[in-house]
Protein backbone atom coordinates (compact mmCIF):
# COMPACT_ATOMS: atom_id res chain seq x y z
CA UNK A 1 0.00 0.00 0.00
CA UNK A 2 2.78 2.21 0.93
CA UNK A 3 4.75 1.74 -2.37
CA UNK A 4 1.75 2.40 -4.57
CA UNK A 5 0.92 5.59 -2.64
CA UNK A 6 4.35 6.75 -2.82
CA UNK A 7 3.81 6.02 -6.76
CA UNK A 8 0.73 7.48 -6.78
CA UNK A 9 1.99 11.04 -5.19
CA UNK A 10 5.42 10.91 -7.96
CA UNK A 11 2.60 10.49 -10.50
CA UNK A 12 0.82 13.64 -9.29
CA UNK A 13 4.07 15.83 -8.73
CA UNK A 14 4.71 15.54 -12.29
CA UNK A 15 1.19 16.54 -13.52
CA UNK A 16 0.71 19.55 -10.95
CA UNK A 17 1.35 23.03 -11.84
CA UNK A 18 2.73 23.85 -8.64
CA UNK A 19 4.05 20.96 -6.58
CA UNK A 20 3.34 18.16 -4.05
CA UNK A 21 4.85 19.01 -0.85
CA UNK A 22 5.32 17.13 1.97
CA UNK A 23 6.39 16.99 5.97
CA UNK A 24 10.10 18.50 6.05
CA UNK A 25 9.48 20.95 2.69
CA UNK A 26 9.08 24.89 3.89
CA UNK A 27 6.49 24.95 1.54
CA UNK A 28 4.74 22.47 3.60
CA UNK A 29 5.26 24.02 7.34
CA UNK A 30 4.35 27.33 5.57
CA UNK A 31 0.50 25.74 4.14
CA UNK A 32 0.12 24.40 7.55
CA UNK A 33 0.43 27.34 9.79
CA UNK A 34 -3.06 29.08 9.99
CA UNK A 35 -3.68 32.60 11.62
CA UNK A 36 -4.98 30.86 14.53
CA UNK A 37 -2.16 28.87 16.32
CA UNK A 38 -4.51 26.51 18.33
CA UNK A 39 -4.66 24.65 15.21
CA UNK A 40 -1.84 21.98 14.56
CA UNK A 41 -2.77 19.57 12.30
CA UNK A 42 -0.24 17.58 9.71
CA UNK A 43 -1.82 16.13 6.56
CA UNK A 44 0.34 14.04 4.69
CA UNK A 45 0.49 16.61 1.29
CA UNK A 46 -0.37 19.55 0.27
CA UNK A 47 -0.95 19.88 -3.28
CA UNK A 48 -0.15 23.41 -4.34
CA UNK A 49 -3.06 23.97 -7.10
CA UNK A 50 -2.32 27.28 -9.45
CA UNK A 51 -4.78 25.93 -12.21
CA UNK A 52 -8.05 24.04 -11.85
CA UNK A 53 -6.23 21.02 -13.87
CA UNK A 54 -4.21 20.63 -10.49
CA UNK A 55 -7.58 20.53 -7.85
CA UNK A 56 -9.10 17.95 -10.87
CA UNK A 57 -6.33 16.07 -10.21
CA UNK A 58 -5.52 16.12 -6.37
CA UNK A 59 -9.19 15.20 -5.85
CA UNK A 60 -8.38 12.19 -8.18
CA UNK A 61 -5.85 10.99 -5.95
CA UNK A 62 -7.54 11.37 -2.71
CA UNK A 63 -10.35 9.53 -4.17
CA UNK A 64 -8.13 6.67 -5.66
CA UNK A 65 -6.38 6.31 -1.95
CA UNK A 66 -9.34 7.22 0.06
CA UNK A 67 -7.64 10.36 1.98
CA UNK A 68 -9.40 13.54 4.03
CA UNK A 69 -9.58 16.55 2.38
CA UNK A 70 -9.23 20.00 2.79
CA UNK A 71 -8.99 23.39 0.98
CA UNK A 72 -7.02 26.35 1.94
CA UNK A 73 -8.06 29.08 0.20
CA UNK A 74 -6.07 31.83 1.76
CA UNK A 75 -7.77 33.33 4.35
CA UNK A 76 -8.05 33.14 8.72
CA UNK A 77 -9.39 29.44 8.97
CA UNK A 78 -10.56 30.14 12.81
CA UNK A 79 -12.11 26.85 12.94
CA UNK A 80 -8.75 25.39 11.46
CA UNK A 81 -10.84 23.13 8.80
CA UNK A 82 -8.39 24.37 6.04
CA UNK A 83 -5.89 21.31 7.30
CA UNK A 84 -6.52 17.86 7.78
CA UNK A 85 -4.72 15.09 9.61
CA UNK A 86 -3.07 12.53 7.42
CA UNK A 87 -4.98 13.23 3.87
CA UNK A 88 -4.53 16.30 1.45
CA UNK A 89 -4.81 20.08 1.20
CA UNK A 90 -5.66 21.58 -1.72
CA UNK A 91 -4.00 24.72 -1.09
CA UNK A 92 -5.70 27.19 -4.06
CA UNK A 93 -3.81 30.12 -2.65
CA UNK A 94 -2.11 30.54 -6.38
CA UNK A 95 -5.33 30.90 -7.97
CA UNK A 96 -5.90 34.23 -6.97
CA UNK A 97 -6.27 36.17 -10.42
CA UNK A 98 -8.29 39.18 -10.44
CA UNK A 99 -10.65 40.61 -13.41
CA UNK A 100 -12.42 43.69 -13.66
CA UNK A 101 -15.18 44.30 -16.06
CA UNK A 102 -16.11 48.23 -15.17
CA UNK A 103 -18.68 47.82 -18.00
CA UNK A 104 -20.93 45.11 -16.53
CA UNK A 105 -19.66 46.26 -13.21
CA UNK A 106 -18.42 42.66 -12.16
CA UNK A 107 -15.14 41.09 -10.93
CA UNK A 108 -14.01 37.42 -11.62
CA UNK A 109 -11.85 36.63 -8.77
CA UNK A 110 -9.30 33.77 -8.07
CA UNK A 111 -10.75 31.31 -5.66
CA UNK A 112 -7.67 31.91 -3.68
CA UNK A 113 -7.67 35.76 -3.44
CA UNK A 114 -7.55 38.13 -0.59
CA UNK A 115 -9.64 41.33 -0.08
CA UNK A 116 -7.05 43.19 0.20
CA UNK A 117 -5.81 42.88 -3.52
CA UNK A 118 -9.52 42.68 -4.73
CA UNK A 119 -10.32 46.47 -3.23
CA UNK A 120 -7.33 47.99 -4.75
CA UNK A 121 -8.24 46.10 -8.65
CA UNK A 122 -11.72 47.40 -7.68
CA UNK A 123 -10.58 50.64 -6.98
CA UNK A 124 -8.62 51.21 -9.05
CA UNK A 125 -12.06 51.45 -11.55
CA UNK A 126 -13.82 53.37 -8.81
CA UNK A 127 -16.13 50.53 -8.05
CA UNK A 128 -16.23 48.14 -5.05
CA UNK A 129 -17.81 44.88 -3.10
CA UNK A 130 -19.35 44.07 0.20
CA UNK A 131 -15.79 42.76 1.43
CA UNK A 132 -14.83 41.80 4.78
CA UNK A 133 -13.02 44.51 7.49
CA UNK A 134 -10.09 43.00 7.65
CA UNK A 135 -8.20 42.83 4.22
CA UNK A 136 -6.32 39.41 5.06
CA UNK A 137 -9.39 37.61 4.78
CA UNK A 138 -10.43 35.44 1.95
CA UNK A 139 -12.54 36.77 -0.83
CA UNK A 140 -14.20 32.65 -1.11
CA UNK A 141 -14.15 32.21 3.02
CA UNK A 142 -15.53 35.07 3.34
CA UNK A 143 -18.36 35.44 0.52
CA UNK A 144 -19.06 31.70 1.15
CA UNK A 145 -19.84 32.34 4.73
CA UNK A 146 -22.06 35.35 4.30
CA UNK A 147 -19.83 37.89 4.20
CA UNK A 148 -19.89 41.00 6.69
CA UNK A 149 -18.06 44.44 5.54
CA UNK A 150 -18.42 48.41 6.13
CA UNK A 151 -21.39 48.26 2.81
CA UNK A 152 -23.09 45.48 3.76
CA UNK A 153 -26.16 47.74 4.72
CA UNK A 154 -26.00 49.62 1.41
CA UNK A 155 -25.72 46.63 -0.56
CA UNK A 156 -26.12 43.44 0.87
CA UNK A 157 -23.34 40.68 2.40
CA UNK A 158 -20.84 39.72 0.57
CA UNK A 159 -22.89 36.38 -0.45
CA UNK A 160 -25.57 38.73 -1.64
CA UNK A 161 -23.85 40.24 -4.45
CA UNK A 162 -22.26 36.43 -5.45
CA UNK A 163 -23.70 35.82 -9.09
CA UNK A 164 -21.79 32.89 -10.64
CA UNK A 165 -18.96 30.60 -9.48
CA UNK A 166 -17.11 27.94 -10.69
CA UNK A 167 -15.91 24.60 -8.50
CA UNK A 168 -14.46 21.56 -8.75
CA UNK A 169 -16.81 18.25 -7.41
CA UNK A 170 -15.94 15.39 -5.42
CA UNK A 171 -15.66 13.27 -8.41
CA UNK A 172 -14.04 15.96 -11.09
CA UNK A 173 -16.15 17.43 -12.68
CA UNK A 174 -15.91 21.34 -13.20
CA UNK A 175 -19.51 23.09 -13.12
CA UNK A 176 -20.36 26.23 -13.32
CA UNK A 177 -23.28 28.07 -10.69
CA UNK A 178 -25.21 30.74 -12.13
CA UNK A 179 -28.87 32.34 -12.30
CA UNK A 180 -29.06 29.81 -15.66
CA UNK A 181 -27.04 27.18 -14.74
CA UNK A 182 -27.71 24.97 -11.40
CA UNK A 183 -28.76 28.06 -10.15
CA UNK A 184 -30.04 25.94 -6.88
CA UNK A 185 -25.91 25.23 -6.25
CA UNK A 186 -25.93 29.55 -6.61
CA UNK A 187 -28.60 29.48 -4.05
CA UNK A 188 -26.44 27.25 -1.32
CA UNK A 189 -22.90 29.02 -2.32
CA UNK A 190 -24.26 32.61 -0.78
CA UNK A 191 -23.59 32.12 2.56
CA UNK A 192 -24.40 28.31 3.12
CA UNK A 193 -20.50 27.83 2.90
CA UNK A 194 -17.57 25.74 1.04
CA UNK A 195 -18.97 22.27 1.34
CA UNK A 196 -20.43 21.35 -2.12
CA UNK A 197 -17.11 21.65 -3.77
CA UNK A 198 -14.16 23.41 -4.16
CA UNK A 199 -14.61 26.81 -5.63
CA UNK A 200 -11.64 28.22 -7.95
CA UNK A 201 -13.16 31.09 -9.13
CA UNK A 202 -16.14 33.67 -8.08
CA UNK A 203 -18.05 36.52 -9.88
CA UNK A 204 -18.94 39.44 -7.66
CA UNK A 205 -21.14 42.93 -8.33
CA UNK A 206 -19.44 46.16 -8.11
CA UNK A 207 -20.88 49.78 -7.20
CA UNK A 208 -19.70 53.08 -7.87
CA UNK A 209 -17.44 54.22 -4.27
CA UNK A 210 -14.74 56.18 -3.82
CA UNK A 211 -11.70 56.43 -4.35
CA UNK A 212 -12.04 58.47 -0.78
CA UNK A 213 -15.12 57.90 1.72
CA UNK A 214 -15.41 59.75 5.18
CA UNK A 215 -14.29 56.48 7.44
CA UNK A 216 -12.19 56.35 10.20
CA UNK A 217 -12.32 55.45 14.56
CA UNK A 218 -12.64 57.40 17.26
CA UNK A 219 -11.59 56.42 20.81
CA UNK A 220 -13.04 56.82 24.26
CA UNK A 221 -11.89 55.65 27.61
CA UNK A 222 -13.43 52.69 28.84
CA UNK A 223 -15.24 54.46 31.70
CA UNK A 224 -17.21 56.07 28.98
CA UNK A 225 -18.27 52.70 27.68
CA UNK A 226 -21.92 53.06 28.68
CA UNK A 227 -22.57 56.96 27.07
CA UNK A 228 -20.58 55.62 23.72
CA UNK A 229 -22.75 52.42 23.41
CA UNK A 230 -25.96 54.26 23.84
CA UNK A 231 -25.10 56.90 21.26
CA UNK A 232 -23.79 54.39 18.66
CA UNK A 233 -26.99 52.39 19.41
CA UNK A 234 -29.06 55.41 19.22
CA UNK A 235 -27.41 56.44 15.91
CA UNK A 236 -27.70 53.40 14.16
CA UNK A 237 -31.70 53.01 14.85
CA UNK A 238 -31.95 55.95 12.43
CA UNK A 239 -29.33 55.28 10.59
CA UNK A 240 -29.36 55.51 6.66
CA UNK A 241 -28.20 52.97 4.82
CA UNK A 242 -25.06 54.41 3.88
CA UNK A 243 -24.15 54.48 7.14
CA UNK A 244 -22.37 50.97 8.52
CA UNK A 245 -20.69 51.14 11.69
CA UNK A 246 -19.25 49.21 14.75
CA UNK A 247 -18.80 49.78 18.63
CA UNK A 248 -15.39 47.19 20.03
CA UNK A 249 -14.10 46.79 23.42
CA UNK A 250 -10.47 46.78 23.25
CA UNK A 251 -7.17 47.73 24.02
CA UNK A 252 -5.98 50.95 23.25
CA UNK A 253 -2.94 50.79 20.86
CA UNK A 254 0.50 52.09 22.40
CA UNK A 255 1.23 54.22 19.10
CA UNK A 256 2.04 58.26 18.91
CA UNK A 257 -0.53 59.98 17.86
CA UNK A 258 -2.91 57.75 20.40
CA UNK A 259 -2.56 60.36 23.91
CA UNK A 260 -0.35 58.86 26.11
CA UNK A 261 -3.06 58.18 28.93
CA UNK A 262 -4.95 55.80 26.95
CA UNK A 263 -2.15 53.54 25.48
CA UNK A 264 -2.27 50.39 25.98
CA UNK A 265 -4.98 50.55 28.65
CA UNK A 266 -9.37 49.72 28.32
CA UNK A 267 -11.13 51.87 25.55
CA UNK A 268 -13.72 51.48 23.51
CA UNK A 269 -13.64 52.58 20.18
CA UNK A 270 -16.58 53.08 17.63
CA UNK A 271 -15.32 52.63 13.82
CA UNK A 272 -16.62 52.38 10.59
CA UNK A 273 -17.40 54.22 7.63
CA UNK A 274 -20.07 56.20 5.07
CA UNK A 275 -20.45 54.69 1.43
CA UNK A 276 -21.53 57.87 -0.50
CA UNK A 277 -19.45 61.29 -0.38
CA UNK A 278 -17.57 62.47 1.78
CA UNK A 279 -19.51 66.01 2.63
CA UNK A 280 -22.46 63.59 3.36
CA UNK A 281 -20.13 61.02 5.46
CA UNK A 282 -19.56 64.38 7.60
CA UNK A 283 -22.52 64.95 8.78
CA UNK A 284 -23.46 61.74 9.27
CA UNK A 285 -20.77 60.73 11.51
CA UNK A 286 -21.33 64.43 13.53
CA UNK A 287 -23.22 63.13 16.80
CA UNK A 288 -20.60 60.61 17.45
CA UNK A 289 -17.64 62.89 17.17
CA UNK A 290 -19.97 65.40 19.31
CA UNK A 291 -19.27 63.14 22.31
CA UNK A 292 -15.33 64.23 22.35
CA UNK A 293 -13.56 61.18 21.65
CA UNK A 294 -9.84 61.14 23.23
CA UNK A 295 -8.96 60.76 19.65
CA UNK A 296 -10.60 61.24 16.65
CA UNK A 297 -9.03 59.44 13.42
CA UNK A 298 -11.90 60.41 11.17
CA UNK A 299 -11.72 62.07 7.56
CA UNK A 300 -11.72 61.62 4.26
CA UNK A 301 -9.56 58.14 3.46
CA UNK A 302 -9.45 56.21 0.64
CA UNK A 303 -11.75 53.28 0.56
CA UNK A 304 -9.00 50.35 0.20
CA UNK A 305 -6.31 51.83 2.85
CA UNK A 306 -9.40 52.29 5.32
CA UNK A 307 -9.91 48.25 4.43
CA UNK A 308 -6.55 47.87 5.74
CA UNK A 309 -6.91 49.53 9.21
CA UNK A 310 -8.07 47.21 11.48
CA UNK A 311 -6.64 43.94 10.23
CA UNK A 312 -6.16 41.09 13.27
CA UNK A 313 -2.97 40.16 14.05
CA UNK A 314 -1.55 36.97 13.14
CA UNK A 315 0.10 34.45 15.40
CA UNK A 316 -2.08 34.09 18.13
CA UNK A 317 -4.40 31.35 19.78
CA UNK A 318 -7.91 32.09 18.60
CA UNK A 319 -11.29 31.63 19.58
CA UNK A 320 -14.35 33.03 18.13
CA UNK A 321 -18.31 33.44 19.03
CA UNK A 322 -21.25 35.87 18.13
CA UNK A 323 -24.87 36.59 18.82
CA UNK A 324 -27.48 37.67 16.89
CA UNK A 325 -29.59 39.76 19.13
CA UNK A 326 -32.77 42.38 18.58
CA UNK A 327 -31.36 45.66 19.87
CA UNK A 328 -29.63 46.69 22.64
CA UNK A 329 -31.43 48.10 25.43
CA UNK A 330 -29.96 49.79 28.51
CA UNK A 331 -29.83 46.29 30.29
CA UNK A 332 -27.93 45.15 27.89
CA UNK A 333 -25.14 47.39 27.50
CA UNK A 334 -25.19 47.04 31.49
CA UNK A 335 -24.14 43.69 31.22
CA UNK A 336 -21.66 43.93 28.04
CA UNK A 337 -19.85 47.01 30.16
CA UNK A 338 -19.21 44.68 32.82
CA UNK A 339 -18.44 41.50 30.84
CA UNK A 340 -15.91 43.73 28.72
CA UNK A 341 -13.67 44.44 32.14
CA UNK A 342 -12.67 40.76 32.13
CA UNK A 343 -11.17 41.00 28.39
CA UNK A 344 -7.63 40.33 28.58
CA UNK A 345 -5.21 42.81 27.44
CA UNK A 346 -3.89 43.03 24.06
CA UNK A 347 -5.59 41.96 20.45
CA UNK A 348 -9.04 40.99 22.31
CA UNK A 349 -12.01 42.60 21.75
CA UNK A 350 -15.58 42.95 21.64
CA UNK A 351 -16.88 43.77 18.69
CA UNK A 352 -20.28 44.90 17.62
CA UNK A 353 -21.73 45.39 14.49
CA UNK A 354 -25.23 47.44 13.69
CA UNK A 355 -26.98 45.44 10.76
CA UNK A 356 -30.14 46.29 9.00
CA UNK A 357 -30.62 47.94 5.58
CA UNK A 358 -29.80 45.89 2.88
CA UNK A 359 -28.46 43.42 4.72
CA UNK A 360 -32.47 42.65 6.10
CA UNK A 361 -34.26 43.21 3.10
CA UNK A 362 -32.88 39.85 0.99
CA UNK A 363 -35.01 37.09 1.47
CA UNK A 364 -34.32 33.22 1.93
CA UNK A 365 -35.42 33.02 -2.01
CA UNK A 366 -31.75 34.44 -2.66
CA UNK A 367 -29.80 33.00 0.20
CA UNK A 368 -30.19 30.33 2.94
CA UNK A 369 -28.54 32.84 5.58
CA UNK A 370 -31.06 33.37 8.27
CA UNK A 371 -31.62 35.55 11.01
CA UNK A 372 -31.09 38.98 9.19
CA UNK A 373 -33.58 40.37 10.86
CA UNK A 374 -31.33 41.16 13.62
CA UNK A 375 -30.24 44.67 14.23
CA UNK A 376 -26.43 44.19 15.88
CA UNK A 377 -24.44 41.09 15.60
CA UNK A 378 -22.21 41.15 18.91
CA UNK A 379 -18.71 39.35 18.42
CA UNK A 380 -16.53 38.48 20.95
CA UNK A 381 -12.80 38.28 19.58
CA UNK A 382 -10.65 36.39 22.38
CA UNK A 383 -6.75 36.21 21.43
CA UNK A 384 -4.08 35.10 23.57
CA UNK A 385 -0.93 33.45 23.39
CA UNK A 386 -0.44 31.31 26.51
CA UNK A 387 -2.19 28.00 26.26
CA UNK A 388 -2.94 27.63 30.00
CA UNK A 389 -5.22 30.54 29.04
CA UNK A 390 -7.14 28.56 26.91
CA UNK A 391 -10.18 27.27 29.10
CA UNK A 392 -10.65 30.77 30.37
CA UNK A 393 -10.54 32.82 27.47
CA UNK A 394 -13.36 30.13 25.90
CA UNK A 395 -15.36 30.59 28.77
CA UNK A 396 -15.09 34.38 28.49
CA UNK A 397 -16.16 34.42 25.02
CA UNK A 398 -19.34 32.23 26.02
CA UNK A 399 -20.22 33.73 28.70
CA UNK A 400 -21.00 37.15 26.66
CA UNK A 401 -23.80 34.48 24.60
CA UNK A 402 -24.82 34.05 28.17
CA UNK A 403 -25.36 37.65 29.27
CA UNK A 404 -27.37 38.35 25.96
CA UNK A 405 -29.67 35.50 26.17
CA UNK A 406 -32.80 37.77 26.96
CA UNK A 407 -32.20 39.59 23.64
CA UNK A 408 -30.95 37.25 21.20
CA UNK A 409 -32.44 36.22 18.19
CA UNK A 410 -31.99 32.84 18.54
CA UNK A 411 -30.18 33.19 14.72
CA UNK A 412 -26.36 33.78 14.47
CA UNK A 413 -23.75 34.34 11.74
CA UNK A 414 -21.24 31.90 10.51
CA UNK A 415 -18.38 33.62 9.46
CA UNK A 416 -18.01 34.72 13.62
CA UNK A 417 -17.87 31.33 14.71
CA UNK A 418 -15.54 28.68 15.45
CA UNK A 419 -16.35 24.95 15.47
CA UNK A 420 -19.23 25.05 17.37
CA UNK A 421 -21.15 22.09 16.42
CA UNK A 422 -24.07 21.32 14.13
CA UNK A 423 -26.95 23.04 16.44
CA UNK A 424 -25.02 26.43 15.89
CA UNK A 425 -24.85 25.64 12.23
CA UNK A 426 -28.75 24.70 12.24
CA UNK A 427 -29.07 28.40 13.88
CA UNK A 428 -27.50 30.12 11.20
CA UNK A 429 -29.53 28.79 8.54
CA UNK A 430 -33.39 28.18 9.77
CA UNK A 431 -35.47 27.01 7.87
CA UNK A 432 -33.03 26.95 4.98
CA UNK A 433 -31.51 23.92 6.58
CA UNK A 434 -33.12 21.17 5.31
CA UNK A 435 -32.89 22.76 1.47
CA UNK A 436 -29.32 23.08 1.86
CA UNK A 437 -29.12 19.42 2.63
CA UNK A 438 -31.09 18.45 -0.23
CA UNK A 439 -27.87 20.59 -2.09
CA UNK A 440 -25.46 18.84 -0.23
CA UNK A 441 -26.21 15.50 -1.13
CA UNK A 442 -26.60 16.53 -4.94
CA UNK A 443 -23.23 17.85 -5.12
CA UNK A 444 -21.64 16.01 -2.60
CA UNK A 445 -22.85 12.59 -1.55
CA UNK A 446 -20.16 11.11 0.07
CA UNK A 447 -19.27 14.29 2.34
CA UNK A 448 -15.71 15.06 0.87
CA UNK A 449 -16.05 18.41 1.58
CA UNK A 450 -16.42 19.05 5.14
CA UNK A 451 -16.40 22.89 6.50
CA UNK A 452 -17.65 24.74 9.66
CA UNK A 453 -20.74 25.67 7.84
CA UNK A 454 -20.94 21.90 7.06
CA UNK A 455 -24.40 21.09 6.24
CA UNK A 456 -25.57 17.03 7.19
Amino acid sequence: MTSTLTASADELRFRLHGGLHEPGDSYYEDSRTLFNTMINRRPRYVAECLAVDDVVAALAFARGHDLPVAVRAGGHSVAGLSLCDDGIVLDVRGMADIDVDPGRRITRVGGGARWADLDRATQAQGLATTGGRVSTTGVAGLTLGGGSGWLERKHGLACDNLIGAELVCWDGRIVRASSEENPELLWALRGGGGSFGVVTALELALYPLGPEVFGGVALFAAHRAHQVLRTFRNVMHQAPDELSLACAFITAPEEDDVPTELRGRPAIAILGMWAGSVADGERALAPIRALGPAADFFGPTGYADFQCSVDDPPGYRNYWTAENVVDLPDEAIDALTRRAAELPAGPSQLFIVAWGGAVDRIGPEHSPLAGRDAGLIVHPLLLWEDPADDERNRALAHAFRTDLRPWSTGATYPNFLGDEGSQRMRAAYGTSTERLAAVKAEWDPHGVFRTHQNIQ
